[in-house]
């Protein structure tokens, strides 16, 4: 169930453009400084608001942090289900998404990193919400996978696409946590390269004709 964060003001409206500015402030101060050496009063100015306004629609500073990770994880989604096509059943269109989704890590690597440095500083239910939107994203390549066994190109079986899918996501994301020495040995396309080859190599060694 999605927390609760409360406000003072009932203007669903005028709620929603509040905390967008609020997220969008709080991000920028977040990347800068991390979240505990980030106070309310910076994030308010940030904003473009007082403190007081602040606090009419949230009610800990643990809120912004939830808000933020919530929005994160909500366009990272968005943009993967763009990018997602309906799976024709064939690796091929495994590869391409999975390519597609290497690319929305890259473009929002500074907010993922962030993210997973910070997380454990939610709520448990908090937390636990959030974290439930990266199972729901590992999920859709289940899918993908799922309808290349139902084609008969891949002979895999369900632990197995939950450990590709799972493995994907990983994948994804180390893109961007381990950037630090990823980045400076391949581009992007290299990656993919790799990781793309990789797969096909993995669902290959089940024995199965699939289509490159």
């Amino acid at each position: 169930m999605k927390p609760t964060i409360h406000a003072s003001v009932k203007d669903e409206k005028l709620i929603a453009l509040r905390r967008s500015q609020l997220i969008n402030g709080a991000m920028s101060l977040f990347k800068q400084k991390g979240f505990h050496r980030t106070t309310t009063r910076e994030i308010a100015k940030e904003a473009g608001f007082s403190i007081g306004t602040l606090y009419e629609y949230i009610r800990t500073k643990e809120d912004i942090l939830y808000l933020v990770c919530d929005s994160i994880y909500g366009e990272v989604r968005t943009r993967l289900e763009s990018v997602i096509t309906s799976s024709d059943g064939s690796l091929q269109n495994v590869i391409v998404a999975m390519s597609n989704y290497f690319k929305v890590m890259n473009d929002l690597q500074d907010e993922v990193l962030f993210m997973y440095q910070e997380v454990h500083s939610l709520s448990k239910e908090s937390r636990k919400y959030v974290l439930q939107k990266e199972l729901d994203m590992v999920r859709m390549f289940e899918v993908l996978l799922s309808q290349c066994v139902k084609n008969n190109v891949a002979s895999l079986t369900e632990t197995e696409v939950k450990f590709l899918s799972n493995t994907i996501f990983v994948q994804g994301q180390m893109w961007a946590f381990r950037r630090w020495v990823i980045q400076k040995l391949f581009t992007m396309e290299e990656y993919i390269t790799m990781q793309a080859t990789w797969l096909t190599e993995f669902i290959q060694s089940k024995g199965t004709g699939v289509n490159k």
